[in-house]
């Protein structure tokens, strides 16, 4: 067990692991190697000997009266000692004393060398996917970059991501999306779970809202450095979303920003996502004004927000001219839908000769008489 402690700056350097955890690991693995080895019942410690560079496994023993039962048992006994022998080895023991004895698992020959080998193996196993597992965990919703290395019967593909390889699942590719063994892709860390027996799991996402948001991230320097600020998002992948974003400088005019000039910036997000169309709307904490502001293209005339008894919001009435309700609703009610998302309430329109349209995109004739903030439909 000579020199554990090169081996253990050995290892910090080869796994990029800290030099202190890695000899906590195996200060762990030596004293679960004793109680295999040597008594599953005593208490057991490592204590570092810096002149020789080893690790040495100390056994507490526990001073208690003669008559304790415990002396009687076979298996618990050698981890006490009666106070009456204590004291012969020293007259100024007292009860709960806890002297130590230590143990050499060189003694142990193979089966000890062998049980060991395992342990450090296992325990610094298990400290690697716990670096990787903290580092991974701390990217949940930023991107990152990886090469296609299979895709399965379940279309699921997976990536290679640095040191781990990660999953793309069917349900978070974008519609039309092909990939194949060797291409490079982009995707957002969406999910990042650790398993005893699979080990470390991470799903990767090109549908979430989070991906959009990275990628504009990256694409626009006053988003990265936060004098833009993405405050909400919505999309319906590879056709469109909407983006409520707001500056934070007087200077700044974040939908410009955003866009780019000749909408390069924009543009370069959108191709991305497979041409999928990226509205910025310019956000405000007034409701109403929001609620219009998620319309566009369709120019709104009044929005009334519905609250209840307790005064949670319902809903959000909006009426708009007759000419503008196939702008509202979007093709296969999309922009009412994407609208409905970003502001995260339903959303009902009006027209000027009373036929309503709710945020799922369907329409009801109003008969005379009936109330239209009553046409919302579920």
């Amino acid at each position: 067990m000579e020199k554990i402690l090169d081996i253990a700056e050995a290892i910090a350097n080869e796994k990029g692991l800290q030099p202190d955890k890695v000899l906590e690991a195996l200060k762990t693995a030596f004293v679960q190697t004793a109680k295999r080895v040597i008594n599953p019942n005593f208490a057991y410690e490592a204590q570092i000997d810096d002149t020789t560079k080893s690790i040495k496994i100390i056994q507490t023993i526990t001073v208690v009266e003669d008559n304790d039962p415990k002396l009687q048992d076979p298996e618990l006994a050698p981890a006490y000692m009666a106070i009456s022998e204590a004291r012969s080895y020293d007259d100024q023991v007292e009860l709960g004393d806890q002297l130590q004895e230590e143990h050499d698992l060189e003694d142990y020959g193979r089966t000890g060398a062998s049980q060991l080998h395992r342990e450090i193996e296992y325990h610094i196993q298990r400290m690697v996917e716990d670096e990787v597992f903290s580092k991974y965990k701390s990217k949940i919703a930023t991107i990152v970059n990886g090469r296609v290395t299979r895709v399965d019967a379940n279309n699921a593909t997976y990536i290679e991501v640095d040191e781990i390889r990660a999953v793309l699942p069917m349900k978070s590719r974008i519609k039309g999306e092909i990939f194949k063994v060797g291409d490079v892709l982009k995707a957002v860390v969406r999910r990042v779970n650790m398993d005893k027996e699979t080990g470390i799991y991470i799903e990767l996402s090109r549908t979430s809202p989070k991906f959009l948001e990275a990628l504009l991230e990256l694409e626009v320097p006053e988003i990265e450095d936060g004098s833009v600020v993405i405050e909400k998002s919505a999309r319906i992948p590879g056709e469109r979303a909407k983006i409520a974003i707001f500056s934070t400088h007087p200077q700044v005019d974040a939908v410009g920003a955003t866009v780019g000039v000749k909408g390069v910036r924009i543009n370069a997000v959108s191709e991305e996502l497979i041409g999928e169309n990226i509205d910025c709307i310019e956000y405000t904490n007034i409701p109403e004004l929001f609620v219009s502001r998620a319309m566009s293209p369709a120019i709104i005339s009044h929005v009334e927000i519905v609250t209840n008894d307790e005064g949670e919001v319902e809903k959000a009435v909006v009426t708009l001219p007759s000419d503008q309700k196939s702008k509202a609703i979007g093709k296969s009610g999309i922009n009412i839908r994407l609208a409905s998302m970003l502001v995260g309430m339903d959303i009902e329109l009006i027209e000027n000769d009373s036929v309503t349209t709710d945020s799922s995109g369907e329409q009801e004739e109003q008969k005379d008489g009936v109330d239209a903030l009553e046409a919302l439909f579920n």
